[in-house]
């Protein structure tokens, strides 16, 4: 299928902008969605990614998560029910926080975890990563929290779809807003994360059926290395 119509198809979706559509910073934009933002996949590309995420997350049971960018507690509730011993939900948006059902959550920004060194087995960041104009902050951060061969599973919205015009929007009682985003590539997330001790394990990239098989979401799995590499 050609681009093309890969975006025509995406522009009836509502993933693509007009002209006129104005892009707010995360915080703003979050703090506007917050009322309407269910704590479930609530649209084509969140289920295509979210399916994903859930084939390359590792058991939970018995393990301290950290559900990190939570907003209303989508993944952090999923570890609850997969019965994780300790459940943390973090988000920078007081007002996505503010409707988020976990006991244990926190105001906190990825480039600056306010956790111990080594506390999580399991650190999950959904469609988050994106709003950040540079990676490496917060992918150190994650792997700093992360203890030796725990795991970190997270997703961004497409590269590739960004790069062709497309965007993530949603509609409140004043217009159709996009929220920030910046395109990393799988070049971009291999450097920081080599920087940050974290190995690359499995890769999905999952497509909507609409968009005729080219993906939608970049989904990681990455484990922490056990031992500091010997040169």
């Amino acid at each position: 299928m050609q681009i093309k119509g890969l975006l025509r198809r995406l522009r009836l979706a509502r993933l693509l902008p007009s002209r006129s559509l104005q892009t707010l910073p995360s915080l703003e934009a979050y703090a506007r969605w917050a009322a309407t933002y269910p704590p479930n996949a609530h649209n084509a590309l969140m289920q295509a990614e979210e399916a994903a995420v859930l084939e390359l997350m590792p058991p939970l049971a018995g393990k301290v998560v950290l559900d990190l960018a939570s907003g209303t507690g989508r993944y952090g509730l999923m570890a609850w029910q997969q019965q994780a011993k300790v459940v943390l939900t973090l988000d920078n948006s007081p007002a996505m926080l503010a409707l988020n059902p976990m006991q244990r959550r926190m105001l906190a920004g990825l480039d600056r975890l306010p956790l111990a060194n080594a506390c999580a087995d399991v650190v999950v960041c959904g469609l988050a990563l994106g709003h950040l104009r540079d990676l490496k902050p917060a992918i150190l951060e994650i792997g700093r929290v992360l203890r030796r061969g725990g795991y970190a599973v997270f997703s961004d919205f497409h590269p590739f779809l960004f790069l062709n015009g497309a965007r993530r929007t949603f509609n409140t009682n004043t217009g159709v807003y996009a929220v920030e985003h910046y395109a990393h590539l799988y070049a971009d997330y291999q450097a920081a994360c080599s920087a940050a001790r974290l190995e690359i394990e499995a890769v999905r990239e999952p497509a909507l059926a609409e968009a005729d098989g080219l993906p939608v979401a970049l989904v990681f799995r990455m484990r922490k290395r056990r031992s500091p590499v010997v040169v």
